[in-house]
């Protein structure tokens, strides 16, 4: 490993220890306090004041949020991913598929990690309708099976798994990829918070620092090379070949 991937590790973990750290700070326990939980009151109450108003904009928020929309996200990313996969020759879409394989595996693991957090946190709406019952469920207002709450939503799962792949996208493909799953993960992320299944903390806080803290020792030692290296030797040639009619 690289002297300067290992000072990259060490920054990546203090950085996600702070930002997780800081959260755990004004978490239940600590009767949830301080500049986060004004940052997710201010962030929920300005798009939940909208709902109410019943417009498009309600309806497009319920829309964004079946649980059917998942798909998008899914399709969206598999466009990227296939974008380059179809450009490569036999050995490069054998390589990209044991990539996908490595980003599945790696989701597996940071969400052991996030099994061991001992913070189980109801969703913005859950919270504030429980503490000021003046909350405007976009399921009710737009009489649609939209997902607008939650018994847990720390760290937000569904942005999680969108950063693990831009930061794969980043490592693998370069920058140009990284850009576009950036904005996949923005974009697809910002449904759950906008309809209160979600605090802004559960992605941008909890998401980025469990990916700051386990994937930095998965993408920046040789972890994840050593990986894709032994399922390329496993996975023979022919099956990646496109057979001919």
């Amino acid at each position: 490993m690289k002297k300067n991937n290992l000072i990259w590790i060490i920054i990546c973990n203090i950085l996600g220890a702070l930002l997780l750290g800081s959260w755990l700070a004004s978490t239940p326990t600590a009767g949830y306090h301080g500049p986060w939980l004004a940052l997710d009151q201010s962030v929920f109450y300005f798009f939940n004041q909208k709902l109410a108003q019943g417009t498009a904009f309600t309806y497009f928020i319920a829309f964004v949020n079946l649980r059917a929309f998942d798909v998008v996200a899914f399709v969206a990313m598999l466009a990227i991913f296939y974008s380059y996969y179809r450009k490569s020759n036999v050995e490069g879409k054998r390589w990209l598929f044991c990539i996908g394989v490595a980003m599945l595996v790696s989701a597996v693991i940071i969400k052991q990690f996030d099994k061991l957090l001992p913070i189980d946190r109801a969703s913005a709406s859950v919270y504030f309708d429980q503490l000021y019952h003046n909350v405007n469920w976009v399921s009710q207002l737009s009489g649609w099976p939209a997902k607008d709450r939650s018994g847990s939503s720390f760290p937000g799962d569904h942005g999680m798994m969108l950063l693990i792949f831009a930061v794969y996208m980043w490592k693998y493909i370069g920058k140009d990829a990284f850009i576009k799953a950036m904005a996949v993960f923005i974009i697809f992320s910002l449904p759950r918070i906008m309809g209160g299944a979600h605090w802004f903390t559960d992605v941008f806080v909890g998401s980025v620092s469990f990916v700051l803290l386990v994937l930095s020792w998965i993408l920046l030692t040789p972890l994840a090379d050593i990986f894709i290296g032994w399922l390329e030797q496993k996975l023979p040639l022919r099956w990646f070949v496109k057979k001919r009619e």
